[in-house]
């Protein structure tokens, strides 16, 4: 199975000129009908790859041996980053949410604030953005090289489908890696505000323990983290590898590509973020 998909530039869209037109109100109208249809065919195509991906990683033979690879460069050495992130995080959210508490006497709800602040919300969504400028742009850039060096057109030479040798582990490893690594920023943050509030503030730790125990429920705020971080993780997958698939055959695509799924993957996942929350809050 080969898979072409060329992105066209919508700065390549025609202009008034070839449209036959002098400018004008007309000439901006065709103009941005024309970046529109390129912006729908744009994700049409994007939306054909995720199906050939998809695909390709269930047909065998499964390369365990590279997905095990690629679990290593995206997750393993995404940990120092995360986890040195959530202990921040979590140290601020304590010493922010216990001077604000204690205006009302509420110092007690120390645990339940930052535990539902990071279970539900800053988890999921910072663990995202971090590995998306970590590992997703290193995705994208790997893949970007490949093609610009003509590796992906050698392995079609040779009958090898580049979406299921590359591509898939590249994507199931986003897959599995964003959501452990999501529970893992969020545990570390949660030992970082018991370690400010308990150390430093001198809020009782079976207080602040009791407190995180008796706010959070497990359907209602660890599922939603868990489907958070596994619709981030495909969202970060399916950008980066796409990006870097069509990236073109030049250093400067490929550092465009780069920058354009840190972008594209951080504003992905803050709304889809907001979908998430608001759909899961009316249910």
């Amino acid at each position: 199975m080969t898979t072409t998909l060329v992105e066209p530039d919508p700065g390549d869209a025609p202009g008034p000129e070839a449209a036959g037109s002098n400018g004008g109100p007309i000439g901006a109208i065709r103009r941005l009908g024309a970046r529109a249809i390129a912006r729908v065919e744009g994700l049409g195509r994007a939306t054909r790859f995720a199906g050939a991906v998809s695909l390709a990683m269930l047909r065998p033979p499964y390369r365990h041996r590279r997905l095990v690879g690629e679990l290593h460069e995206s997750g393993v050495r995404s940990l120092a980053i995360v986890c040195s992130s959530g202990i921040a995080v979590g140290m601020v959210l304590a010493l922010q949410g216990y001077n604000s508490l204690a205006r009302f006497g509420a110092e007690d709800s120390l645990g339940a604030v930052v535990g539902l602040s990071l279970i539900r919300e800053l988890g999921p969504v910072l663990t995202g953005l971090l590995v998306a400028g970590r590992a997703g742009s290193a995705m994208t850039a790997e893949i970007g090289m490949m093609n610009a060096t003509e590796q992906l057109d050698g392995m079609r030479t040779m009958a090898v489908d580049p979406l299921h040798f590359v591509v898939g582990p590249k994507a199931l490893s986003m897959l599995i890696s964003m959501p452990l690594l999501s529970g893992l920023f969020t545990l570390l943050g949660i030992a970082g505000g018991f370690v400010v509030g308990v150390r430093f503030l001198g809020l009782d730790g079976g207080v602040y323990l009791s407190g995180l125990e008796g706010a959070v429920d497990f359907h209602d705020d660890v599922g939603v983290s868990v489907l958070k971080a596994a619709v981030f993780g495909a969202l970060v997958a399916w950008i980066a590898t796409y990006r870097g698939f069509v990236a073109g055959r030049s250093a400067a695509l490929v550092s465009s590509a780069t920058t354009r799924t840190v972008v594209t993957a951080s504003v992905s996942i803050l709304l889809a973020d907001y979908v998430i929350t608001a759909l899961w809050g009316v249910r």
